[in-house]
């Protein structure tokens, strides 16, 4: 019966290892297509709107894998659903690849990116469900450090597409090696996952925000989903406009070339990295909402160097406080969406999707309006959303067992009373109505908060 139940349940550690992988392959392979986008343009000839229109395939299949991430993960579990989504991303690259090398045109390509941008999609939420779950598992925040994972990949596919943009590798050849080996690894990786279902019934206490399990449209008509998602919806499109247009903003505003265009989306990425990287002890000493308005205001400042200054050294000063501000958005709002673990799944679902209207709507609008007034005037579009996203940052307050985390963890530092701290950066905790199980347990009173 031991041996059983250890071969069916793997350790909380081995789950986390596993969690930071399919992150980390999963940055390296939307990083892989990314970095080699000056090629693909070079290939096909095409405007600065094309490249728009193309980039949009992606994002289509990406609401396409969200749109059904959550009834699969709620079926299959999150572990089938990475892996799915990692055939998905392998053959979808592949079949890219060999679209651009040998010029089946825009449509094949189209094709390809729509399969790519479904595992995308699927393997998003999928890996987030699992990484949330894992976090409550382990008793500590780590949600932030699976999105620095996913940096470190994002890191290392823009550095080989750098690479391979100089020294000239068929587009073929490097999306082959690259899909293989992630598809490979990341079936491995997630046949380690701890099973998130049973995690979630075993937490459905006192602790969770709400007393019933929601339906798939109960959750969308909660205030608290739309602003999260509205959070997720800016930081995203400041993310993504840096992922898909930040090399040709760099060659066709300040004069870079194809590599060094690249390299500078390394650099955006290495700032990213090191923001997921620096800002668990952040959220964990300040809460989310603080972190949250802080990094809205230094994306906007760097993102304003990047368009206003047209000396190149300042300009990169500016990509890596847009990479910093922009770092800790998504994954907090996935966290926030996660905070019951009981509807975390359709949550995180719901939120997600939001958040990737950004990466359908934004390619193809800044690409009109690059073609118009320039990719760096375009960009101006994102101080917009970016500046939503600060102001519904309040909706990422912890609520249930990382409301009472972040209690405790002031506590300790200040020495009071778990009970004299509140979670959302310093407001006044309102007694909870009571209820059932408050009254069958009463330290549970005052220690959740309901969706408004």
């Amino acid at each position: 019966m031991t041996t059983t139940s250890t071969r069916s349940a793997p350790t909380t550690r081995t789950w986390i290892i596993a969690v930071f992988v399919a992150f980390t392959l999963s940055g390296l392979a939307i990083a892989t297509w990314l970095g080699r986008i000056p090629s693909v343009r070079d290939s096909l000839g095409a405007t600065t709107f094309e490249m728009g229109l193309l980039v949009l395939g992606m994002a289509v299949g990406s609401i396409g894998g969200l749109t059904f991430a959550g009834h699969i993960v709620a079926k299959v579990g999150a572990r089938r659903g990475v892996q799915v989504a990692s055939v998905c991303l392998a053959v979808g690259l592949v079949f890219a690849g060999f679209a651009v090398t040998y010029g089946w045109g825009f449509a094949a390509i189209w094709v390809g990116l729509i399969a790519f941008g479904f595992g995308n999609g699927l393997v998003d939420v999928s890996m987030n469900v699992s990484g949330a779950a894992a976090e409550k598992a382990g008793g500590r925040t780590i949600m932030p450090l699976f999105h620095a994972a996913f940096s470190v990949g994002t890191l290392a596919g823009a550095g080989l597409g750098a690479l391979t943009e100089a020294l000239e590798v068929p587009v073929v050849l490097h999306f082959a090696v690259l899909g293989v080996v992630v598809c490979l690894v990341m079936l491995a990786a997630a046949s380690r996952f701890g099973d998130e279902h049973r995690y979630e019934e075993h937490e459905s206490t006192a602790t969770s925000p709400t007393p019933v399990q929601l339906t798939r449209w109960q959750v969308w008509a909660q205030p608290s989903t739309l602003l999260i998602g509205v959070i997720v919806l800016g930081m995203a499109l400041a993310e993504g406009s840096a992922n898909d247009w930040l090399p040709l903003a760099m060659i066709d505003g300040h004069g870079l070339d194809n590599a060094a265009g690249s390299a500078v989306l390394t650099v955006f990425l290495a700032a990213m990295t090191a923001g997921r990287i620096a800002g668990s002890p952040l959220i964990d000493r300040f809460g989310r909402v603080p972190v949250l308005r802080v990094s809205a205001a230094v994306a906007v400042v760097g993102l304003g160097l990047l368009i206003f200054v047209d000396v190149i050294p300042i300009a990169i000063v500016g990509v890596v406080l847009w990479g910093l501000g922009a770092s800790l958005g998504f994954p907090m709002g996935m966290s926030a969406a996660a905070d019951d673990p009981r509807s975390a799944a359709l949550k995180v679902s719901a939120v997600a999707t939001i958040g990737y209207v950004a990466f359908l709507a934004g390619p193809p609008l800044i690409g009109f309006l690059g073609e118009h007034i320039g990719l760096l005037g375009a960009l101006l579009v994102v101080f917009v959303f970016i500046i939503a996203a600060g102001l519904a940052s309040g909706a990422a307050r912890e609520t249930g067992a990382a409301a009472e985390t972040l209690r405790r963890r002031r506590a300790e530092r200040t020495g009071h009373a778990p009970g004299r701290d509140a979670a959302d950066g310093g407001e006044p905790r309102l007694p909870a109505e009571p209820t059932d199980d408050t009254m069958a347990d009463p330290a549970a009173s005052g220690g959740t908060r309901t969706d408004r």
